[in-house]
């Protein structure tokens, strides 16, 4: 027999085998693991890029090649809400109806279609190309067919047809145009208190791509020698933050390599050292990061505690996760001691620190432009799943601290369930606390609001949307 490709019957053209394109394939890839797996993209992607660096001959990547993938992935997850509304547009039957494959295809080659400046026949042929390799010859049809329409107007145009207009629904309207759940807009909006230019501004602020930071641990690492590395420069706020400009890998960074640095969003390094340098009364010479991991914070903690000559406690109730907060704070110059605990179920006496930081789970809804997934995971019912996890971790940290201690209380999310509605359901009772005014702790820190809690904002502050209030114990 012949081992060469069969022509179809219906054509008469000899059969083209698809042209693989390892960066498209990649995408494809990294969108399926979110989809299959609950993955999140900032998890998945940077393996798959590394064993696609290691590759050689033709498939191996370049930095281009790497950067592509990236908006690729990005870029489509961000955008997916304005994607499928236009895909719906353009497909003859509802998108749950189609393949999730198929139409993670489809959004790849929308987003180079609308969101790129990939030029409009190179977006087509190489999405058809892809569709070919992953899909088969029979869906590429399909896929070639949708993105001819999809092609049809630029990302304005499309907006004009499929938002409604802002006068008669501005929540759908803000929703489809920037592509967040529409209770998510809400939610945001009722944070922000109010007005149209400040909610999108935030919302265009969670889809753009943010810088990657450093911290300088201090006593191992400082920002002057990280500014050594190339596309360096101050962070806009901590005397430890260090951004690459250009989507610098932080990995190639000996300090980082070290574990005397690492990546942490500068506004959690700020919640650290607000909670750092809270005044207190009494000795100070006890710490406890009540939900430790991942471990960025605590890595800080524990450097900013070493310089003092206290000690920090670092617990996490889930075991890997603790083990991630030991790698952090490995090599810290002073003492430190990581547990596998539960932060309502303490392993230690009420009463035993000075100082105590519970960065309690929550939706994440700050820190979109990191995790682009997750808006379209969330559901306005998961905060009634978080809220007694937070209450109970703050009310374990306020019997944690002694009288006259710190308690911060923090959350990677702005919603008013998971930030205010916690702290002032909590301190009725407990009246024998003050709330501490926390905006004096982060000096030249512009629109923080009348306090005396805080929330940052990534279109305000250039970093994740955190919540902080400090709460003293005085009784």
């Amino acid at each position: 027999m012949s081992d060469q490709p069969r022509r179809p019957r219906t054509s008469g053209k000899p059969y083209r085998r698809p042209k693989k394109d390892p960066v498209r394939i990649l995408a494809f890839e990294a969108l399926r693991a979110v989809d299959e797996r609950d993955a999140y993209a900032n998890l998945v992607l940077p393996p798959l890029l590394r064993k696609a660096r290691e590759k050689e001959g033709p498939e191996k990547f370049d930095a281009r090649d790497a950067a592509l993938a990236t908006e690729l992935v990005y870029g489509t997850l961000r955008r997916q809400g304005t994607y499928d509304a236009v895909l719906s547009a353009c497909v003859d039957r509802p998108l749950g109806e189609v393949d999730p494959p198929v139409l993670d295809v489809l959004s790849l080659g929308a987003h180079q279609l609308l969101g790129t400046r990939i030029p409009t026949h190179a977006a087509v042929s190489a999405t058809v190309e892809l569709a070919r390799v992953v899909l088969g010859d029979g869906r590429a049809k399909f896929v070639n067919a949708v993105l001819r329409k999809v092609a049809q107007h630029d990302l304005d145009g499309w907006l004009e047809r499929i938002a409604p207009p802002y006068d008669e629904d501005p929540e759908d309207h803000l929703a489809v145009v920037h592509s967040h759940p529409r209770w998510v807009v809400s939610a945001l909006w009722d944070s922000l208190g109010g007005g149209r230019a400040g909610i999108e501004d935030l919302l265009r602020a969670d889809n753009e791509r943010p810088e990657v930071t450093l911290v300088a641990r201090p006593g191992r690492a400082t920002a002057e020698e990280l500014l050594d590395e190339d596309a360096a420069v101050p962070g806009h706020w901590s005397p430890y933050a260090v951004r690459l400009t250009e989507g610098g890998e932080p990995g190639a960074v000996a300090a980082v390599r070290d574990g005397r640095a690492g990546v942490q969003d500068e506004g959690s390094q700020l919640v650290a050292l607000a909670v750092a340098n809270a005044p207190l009364d009494g000795p100070d010479r006890r710490w406890l990061d009540g939900c430790a991991g991942p471990g960025g914070k605590a890595a800080l903690l524990g450097a900013l505690a070493a310089q003092r000559g206290a000690m920090l406690v670092a617990s996490e109730k889930q075991t890997h996760r603790a083990g991630l907060v030991a790698r952090a704070l490995a090599g810290n110059p002073g003492p430190y001691q990581v547990i596998a605990a539960d932060g309502t179920r303490p392993a230690w006496r009420p009463g035993s620190f000075d100082r105590v930081l519970v960065d309690v789970p929550c939706t994440g809804l700050g820190a979109l432009r990191r995790r682009p997934e997750a808006r379209w995971r969330r559901r306005p019912e998961d905060l009634e799943g978080f809220a007694p996890l937070q209450r109970g971790l703050l009310r374990t940290a306020l019997e944690s601290v002694r009288v006259g201690g710190v308690v911060g209380y923090a959350t990677c999310s702005p919603h008013l369930a998971e930030t205010r509605a916690v702290v002032a359901d909590v301190l009725k009772q407990y009246p024998d606390t003050d709330l501490l005014d926390a905006r004096p702790l982060l000096p030249g820190v512009p629109d923080l609001g009348d306090g005396p809690d805080v929330q940052l904002w990534p279109h305000l502050h250039g970093t994740d949307a955190m919540y902080l209030a400090l709460i003293r114990r005085t009784g």
